[in-house]
């Protein structure tokens, strides 16, 4: 096997533990926890079990954590997880999540929670009738020049907006336990259809909340000592993140009850509302403007790691790989990522619901490359059993194994919600094979 080298980019590792865990910690901590509480409620029967799917949620995503750790620690590269498919599974395989990551994942996780922002920041800011778009693209743009500049100023806006974030949250969570709770809620409502089912969509949701730890991996070639600090990056953010969700998640039970919040359409204008009174809307859009654009930024930042590792890789591909010493940024993958998310927000624009569009089609294609990035764990340990491993998922191998089936429980879960814009992701994808092929033919010396 020709194996790739662990240190193949040369730059400087700029990125201490605390920079890395805000910046997932940022991405994490996102709109969600303003959105799906009430669809979560919806498929639970009880308070203890609303409150399991919340903990399954932060043990899918400790597992999840544990498996990159070691791949992060034994293969660190700004590549992330394309780095890991690409040794596992063979250079196409790698590729073709490039394209994924490029037209479908990434890029239109970005466009969805611009298109979110530009909802409430066209609130506080009126641009016209198409004012939530030219936020949208606004936001795309600005965050995008500010990663040009460097990953310097982008991870401290990361961190003073995660700062943001937390406060916020910090604000929900004392309004459930100082304040006056349900009082007189109405009873949960029974659940609908199979128990089994209704499980399963409530962990659909859950993760989506959860969704975005894994952008870890794209910051292990820049981060300091990677072989001893990406398991704490990934362990203390997924502490904070799931002791955050924990927490919010009993305030709302304390300020809803289950019943309540399993009839509550919009759970953080409700809360605002009793947090602020006559100040909720203003404060309800600030709050979910900045917790959009921390997802953005952060999203923005490690997504554009992937399009420097096709150009780095890839000769046909090679003007991607342009990395600025200065500001230590991708700057033209970054130009790259910005202009197919822009598209992506154009198409959005004239879609009817753009945001429940680019979610469906993009979460059957992610959890599919999830699982075999959980597959990758299994697969290094046996054709490259002597690769010094800082660190070693526990129990081996059954965290792996555990995440690879719950990503293709996931998979047909998703599939099953989002429908017909679930085949529109799988056939942006499968429109790919034959462009990377050709582009693939001369693979680089560094894949298998």
């Amino acid at each position: 096997m020709t194996q790739a080298n662990a240190t193949t980019t040369p730059r400087a590792r700029s990125l201490s533990v605390m920079d890395a865990v805000g910046v997932l910690v940022g991405v994490v901590l996102g709109i969600g926890i303003f959105g799906f509480p009430p669809l979560v409620a919806q498929n639970a029967g009880s308070e203890a079990v609303y409150l399991g799917l919340w903990l399954a949620g932060g043990a899918v995503m400790l597992i999840g954590a544990l498996c990159y750790a070691e791949l992060g620690s034994a293969y660190p590269d700004s590549g992330g997880e394309y780095h890991y498919l690409s040794l596992a599974w063979g250079r196409r395989t790698a590729l073709l999540f490039g394209w994924a990551r490029g037209t479908v994942i990434q890029t239109g996780a970005i466009a969805v929670v611009a298109f979110i922002y530009g909802d409430y920041a066209q609130r506080l800011l009126p641009l016209g009738e198409y004012g939530p778009t030219l936020h949208a693209a606004l936001s795309v743009i600005v965050l995008t020049a500010l990663n040009v500049v460097g990953t310097h100023p982008s991870k401290r806006l990361q961190m003073a907006l995660t700062a943001l974030v937390i406060a916020s949250l910090a604000a929900i969570v004392a309004a459930g336990l100082f304040g006056t709770g349900a009082g007189e809620a109405p009873p949960p409502a029974p659940i609908q259809g199979s128990v089994l089912g209704a499980l399963g969509m409530g962990m659909v949701f859950v993760l989506l909340t959860y969704g975005g730890w894994n952008e870890a991996a794209y910051l292990c070639g820049e981060l300091r000592d990677p072989a001893r600090n990406v398991i704490r990056v990934l362990l203390i953010g997924t502490a904070v993140v799931v002791c955050t969700y924990l927490l919010v998640n009993l305030a709302l039970l304390q300020i809803f009850g289950l019943g309540g919040l399993q009839r509550s359409t919009a759970v953080g204008s409700d809360v605002m509302q009793k947090v602020a009174g006559p100040n909720a809307a203003l404060l309800l859009g600030l709050t979910v403007s900045w917790a959009a654009l921390s997802t953005i930024n952060g999203t923005i930042m490690t997504g554009a790691r992937v399009y420097h590792a096709l150009g780095r890789d890839v000769p046909a591909l090679r003007g991607l790989a342009g990395w600025s010493e200065r500001g230590q940024a991708p700057t033209r993958a970054l130009l790259a990522q910005g202009a197919i998310t822009l598209a992506l927000v154009a198409f959005g624009a004239v879609s009817e619901n753009a945001v429940e569009a680019l979610v469906a089609y993009t979460a059957p294609v992610f959890w599919l490359f999830m699982m075999l990035v959980a597959l990758a764990v299994i697969r290094l340990r046996r054709i490259d059993p002597a690769r010094p491993r800082p660190f070693r998922v526990p129990l081996y191998p059954l965290p792996p194994l555990v995440l690879a089936l719950t990503c293709t429980g996931l998979i047909w879960s998703s599939t099953l919600y989002a429908g017909a814009g679930a085949l529109l992701g799988i056939a942006v994808l499968a429109a790919g094979v034959p462009v990377l092929y050709l582009v693939g033919r001369r693979g680089p010396s560094n894949f298998l």
